[in-house]
């Protein structure tokens, strides 16, 4: 490729700009936002080849231009590349739900185009921001794309090929799948570790001081991006409060057996448990 846009150069679209420079897979990266100063640095670290703030520029001859930004923001940015958009740049996404994308590029383009191929890299980290970009994230995760039934065969190759060259292995399925999966995997244990840090907060503000390693390890990801999992919560909220319901009702149960002090059901929820995990690393 000649030509790669990313639409918003932080965590997750600057990790995947370093890998497309270290896969030599296009001779140009450009980072288009509306900070220059930013994007400056960004260039500057390395991150992109190129930048600019002009939309129009930033997809001038683009083989593919990636929206790197949360989900929250898609329709404007959506708005603001379709005037300027080839008819053959592929346009794909790192979003973290899959259906509420797809609708929104159907409501912009009125139908959905070809060249569109939704994905969504399982990686990240709790920091965000160019400064927190690793061209290495995506070793060896995965990434998950929802072609839809309009998406071309070779704009779905050319989206699965910068990610197998990024490191990862790809896996596809439809949006409503990706939805359900990652409301349990991704968005339930986010949302119970932002809850349990305000619930600690709202208990005893001091308690963290007595907090070990491993309310340090179960709390991390409530470092997340505020604005992104805002997002993620109203574009995916079906399936996070299904499953916020379904994970209380295992805490009723978890209640109730402690209540009762049933010894046998602690022990068994707790080494299920332990074997599932241990099982899962290996």
């Amino acid at each position: 490729m000649n030509k790669v846009c990313i639409v918003g150069v932080g965590l997750i679209g600057g990790s995947l700009a370093k890998a497309i420079i270290r896969s030599k897979q296009a001779m140009h990266v450009v980072g288009f936002g509306r900070d220059a100063q930013r994007l400056q640095a960004a260039q500057n670290n390395g991150v992109i080849t190129d930048y600019t703030t002009d939309i129009k520029e930033a997809l001038n001859g683009a083989d593919i231009v990636v929206i790197a930004a949360p989900v929250g923001s898609f329709e404007s940015i959506l708005k603001s590349i379709q005037p300027h958009l080839s008819e053959t740049t592929v346009i794909t996404d790192v979003g973290s739900t899959k259906a509420s994308v797809i609708k929104v590029v159907e409501s912009v383009f009125g139908s959905l185009p070809s060249n569109f191929v939704p994905a969504h890299p399982i990686a990240g980290k709790e920091k965000s921001g160019f400064e927190a970009s690793d061209g290495d994230l995506f070793v060896g995760r995965k990434v998950i794309i929802t072609p839809t039934e309009s998406s071309s065969s070779e704009a779905v190759e050319a989206v699965k090929s910068i990610w197998q060259a990024a490191g990862a292995t790809v896996d596809m399925m439809s949006a409503a799948s990706h939805d359900e999966l990652l409301g349990m995997t991704s968005h339930l244990p986010h949302m119970l570790a932002f809850s349990i840090m305000n619930y600690l907060i709202s208990q005893n503000p001091s308690a963290s001081l007595y907090a070990a390693g491993g309310f340090r390890d179960f709390s991390r990801i409530a470092s997340g991006d505020p604005i992104m999992w805002r997002d993620i919560c109203l574009n995916n909220k079906e399936a996070i409060v299904k499953h916020i319901k379904g994970y209380r009702d295992t805490l009723d149960n978890l209640i109730d057996v402690i209540e009762n002090e049933n010894t046998t059901a602690i022990e068994t929820l707790f080494r299920d448990a332990k074997s599932t995990r241990d099982q899962w690393l290996v």
